[in-house]
């Protein structure tokens, strides 16, 4: 990846950065020049990925927050704190996500999977917005994914309705990427004439250092096959699967690159934009999204309406 300092001075926070894709994302916009925010769920992994990130790109401009994106309530204090250091806001890095292998729900009674995935991005995004359009041209870009096929639930996302039975937590993790995306069209159309654009990508299929799949269809269909299979797919990402490296370059690409300057509401697979599904399209359901998002965080849908 390129290590050259065109954004220096920049502010960039990205979230899911203690490992992985995020951390190498992370590290990639620090050697870049800009001053990097690292979040975190854990202190002290935080400090060890803060100290690591620091020592490797050479940069003093590397800071870290605490956060457990399955709260709203700590979301909005990420959000506090984050606006109490900065005052402004360049790159917006939503790279956290997870599933979980059995039914989660967090303390207000979201589902865990989807409260991760996609509430947090939008809320956080929401109460950074301002942060953003003042130091426009800013960037949002989305962790999305190629398992976005499928329909979204409205009363399950309410909690009104039982859990499906089959691959109940590949259908949590199958909506909250829907809803990634269709929140990145519905917030390129409200922040269009900022200067601030969002996009989202699939990054590929990333193995981790452990060995196993992630970031992505593949890795987490593993959660659902035999033990046999599960131990023959374990063996494949070394030959078939990214490098966490390979992952993050299509995420700093979307931060940092002049090829996408001024380009919004689009999806990518990797560095090249893609036709996501035509239900990720639909605009009564982005907006009918988001009124339901607003609802389950408690976000005044009033204070986002626009931002020009």
């Amino acid at each position: 990846m390129s290590t050259t300092n065109h954004l220096h001075g920049k502010v960039c926070l990205v979230t899911g950065s203690t490992s992985g894709v995020g951390k190498v994302v992370a590290l990639e916009l620090a050697r870049m020049g800009a001053g990097v925010v690292v979040v975190a769920r854990d202190g002290e992994r935080g400090e060890a990925a803060m100290s690591e990130i620091r020592a490797a790109s050479g940069s003093r401009s590397v800071d870290l927050l605490l956060a457990d994106l399955s709260s709203p309530s700590q979301v909005r204090r990420l959000a506090q704190q984050f606006r109490e250091r900065y005052g402004q806001l360049h790159v917006l890095i939503n790279n956290a996500g997870t599933i979980f292998p059995s039914r989660a729900t967090t303390d207000e009674g979201l589902e865990t999977t989807f409260a991760v995935n996609h509430l947090a991005p939008f809320l956080l995004t929401n109460l950074l917005l301002d942060r953003l359009t003042a130091s426009a041209p800013a960037r949002i870009v989305n962790l999305a994914s190629a398992a976005h096929h499928g329909v979204l639930d409205f009363g399950w996302l309410r909690g009104i309705k039982p859990r499906p039975r089959l691959f109940p937590n590949w259908r949590a993790y199958n909506q909250s990427k829907l809803a990634n995306i269709l929140f990145t069209y519905e917030l390129a159309r409200r922040l269009a004439g900022t200067g601030v654009t969002v996009n989202c990508l699939h990054p590929g299929m990333v193995a981790t250092s452990a060995g196993s799949a992630s970031r992505g269809a593949a890795g987490l269909v593993l959660n659902h096959l035999r033990p046999v299979l599960v131990r023959f797919f374990l063996g494949l990402p070394r030959t078939f699967l990214l490098t966490p490296e390979q992952g993050a370059a299509a995420l700093v690409f979307l931060a940092s690159s002049p090829a996408v300057d001024g380009i919004s509401g689009r999806y990518f697979v990797r560095t090249r934009e893609a036709r996501s599904s035509p239900r990720s399209s639909d605009v009564a359901l982005a907006r009918r999204l988001w009124r339901l998002d607003a609802e389950l965080v408690g976000l005044d849908e009033s204070s986002s309406e626009d931002h020009r």
